[in-house]
């Protein structure tokens, strides 16, 4: 009996636990969470869109495994009776030089087999939006919403019910292999506590440097982590917004800008910002973690990343400062919204891994290490490529131990 350890119990982690089951009904399955609760992190703490794989370049592994998702995605919650509403997505031109860029991304989006996209002009984006401004868009009508964390817990129960052990309350401390197997030593309840394993995954998310590097696995890339702060629309200002709306992405910057999405539980999300958290769980200003800070400041990717976009950074800060400002990029897009309409809302953390030269780490990275596989960088669309990228690491993780 093969026993694996999957480090991590956001969507990812669970996906590749229940995929392990699926694939090998026999081996002995273990999921490890430092937390009471499983989706505790980014999983729990997004906005639940699906991604129908617009952005993405043709042939990465990102445009993908999004695409090999979506199709996942949707029959699996059809099957377990959760809610998957494709509300349709619209990106919104505003002048000239933005309607410039939508070529390109029908372009990538139609080499991806994203079905129905299209370019809009200003009568029909008012048609689909009466509320939003713009010269002109690009309609995906198949993009979905979800609720993440009642996937991930769906999956959860899975792996239970396959004969699976979900270990809440563990946190990973070190990894160590000898002869083929891996001795996982932890904390539960402050207790030390230790297991072996014949292989291990690590899907760790804010914390996948550190994790691989407890593997022996290199530094980079690094994990820095960058919160996203959301307001949402007071429930009487809701109909204001029918579908996402959202901006045409800026190749010169690195994260997209604030956007309108509803949510499964009716609730409208206006954000995210993107300010660099004080601490790798740091969801407000009043957490402080100066380990976390430390690692950040003092990585050579992040000063060269900083030192590229810090105009950028100060007007994000400005943003995360300013309730006034933080609704005036949303009203770029819906003109009638005001700072009455919007109340506080909730805020996660994007764990970007930065290379030493100061790159976004853009597509999925996987590294081994011995025994150990990580997950190093998951990023949008992890969340909707999840049953996918389960499908991508469990052949990885028995193709070589076929080999071996």
């Amino acid at each position: 009996m093969t026993r694996y350890a999957v480090i991590g119990g956001g969507i990812l982690g669970t996906a590749v636990a229940r995929r392990l089951l699926q694939q090998q009904p026999d081996a002995q399955v273990t999921v490890l969470e430092k937390e009471s609760s499983l989706a505790a992190h980014q999983t729990g703490r997004n906005s639940g869109v699906v991604h129908a794989g617009l952005y993405y370049t043709p042939g990465s592994l990102k445009a993908r495994l999004c695409r090999r998702g979506v199709e996942l995605l949707k029959e699996y919650c059809g099957s377990r009776d959760l809610e998957y509403n494709e509300i349709g997505k619209v990106l919104v031109a505003r002048n000239a030089v933005e309607e410039s860029r939508l070529g390109d991304i029908l372009d990538r989006a139609r080499a991806n087999g994203v079905p129905g996209v299209r370019i809009i002009n200003r009568s029909e984006l008012r048609d689909l939006e009466p509320h939003v401004d713009g010269t002109s868009g690009l309609h995906s009508p198949h993009t979905a919403i979800v609720d993440y964390g009642a996937v991930t817990r769906a999956f959860a129960d899975d792996v239970v019910a396959a004969g699976g052990t979900v270990r809440m309350g563990f946190e990973v401390t070190g990894l160590n292999t000898r002869g083929g197997e891996t001795l996982v030593t932890g904390t539960v309840d402050g207790s030390p506590t230790w297991e072996i394993f014949d292989s291990v995954v690590s899907c760790a998310g804010l914390h996948a440097d550190r994790v691989a590097k407890l593997a022996g696995d290199e530094e980079d890339p690094k994990i820095v982590p960058f919160r996203g702060e959301y307001y949402l629309l007071r429930p009487e200002r809701r109909s204001l917004v029918r579908g996402l709306v959202y901006p045409v992405p800026d190749p010169r910057y690195p994260f997209l800008g604030v956007h309108l999405t509803p949510r499964t539980d009716g609730e409208v999300m206006v954000g995210p910002n993107a300010v660099l958290a004080l601490a790798r769980e740091a969801y407000g200003w009043g957490t402080l973690s100066p380990r976390d800070l430390g690692d950040a400041v003092a990585y050579p990717g992040f000063r060269a990343f900083a030192k590229q976009h810090w105009r950028t950074g100060a007007v994000e800060m400005i943003g995360s400062l300013s309730k006034r400002r933080f609704v005036n990029e949303a009203r770029k897009y819906v003109p009638e919204l005001t700072v009455d309409d919007v109340v506080p809302g909730p805020s996660g953390i994007r764990a970007q891994a930065l290379d030493r030269d100061g790159s976004l780490v853009d597509d999925f990275r996987i590294t081994r290490h011995g025994s150990v596989l990580a997950v190093r960088n998951a990023p949008s669309p992890a969340a909707t490529s999840s049953l996918a990228i389960a499908e991508h690491i469990v052949s990885q993780v028995l193709n070589e131990e076929e080999a071996a």
